[in-house]
């Protein structure tokens, strides 16, 4: 059997897990947190533990660069409103032993790092 196949069964089973007992986001939305995870440690160029600030920043240019203007809508769609949504996406992940969490990591890591309107679309109008 294919480990790759395999290993994404296995991941995709435990976010439908996530989403039966918590049907706020979409299924995409944890693929997506979890794209951007590994995205920023690609970037960083060493495997440690990312913040929860350095982690929102890795969403919205991993959005900007596979959504384009269209960022925003998409992140909506699935449920992501706030980055406070990445935070509850992060430890419904984190509980789901998909992702690791520190002592010192807390939801409120989360609250407030930007503005969506700010942070999506005012990079597309230049300002």
């Amino acid at each position: 059997m294919d480990h790759i196949a395999e290993l994404r069964r296995e991941v995709t089973g435990k976010v439908e897990a996530i989403r039966s007992r918590d049907k706020r986001y979409h299924a995409d939305a944890y693929l997506f947190v979890i794209d951007a995870v590994e995205s920023v440690l690609l970037e960083i160029s060493e495997v440690r533990h990312i913040s929860g600030g350095e982690l929102c920043a890795g969403i919205r240019k991993l959005a900007i660069s596979r959504f384009g203007p269209m960022a925003r809508e998409v992140l909506n769609f699935w449920g992501v409103h706030t980055t406070e949504d990445f935070g509850n996406i992060v430890f419904n992940l984190v509980e789901a032993a998909l992702l690791l969490k520190t002592e010192h990591d807390r939801i409120d890591d989360f609250l407030d790092v930007y503005d969506f309107s700010e942070a999506f679309d005012r990079y597309y109008r230049g300002e």
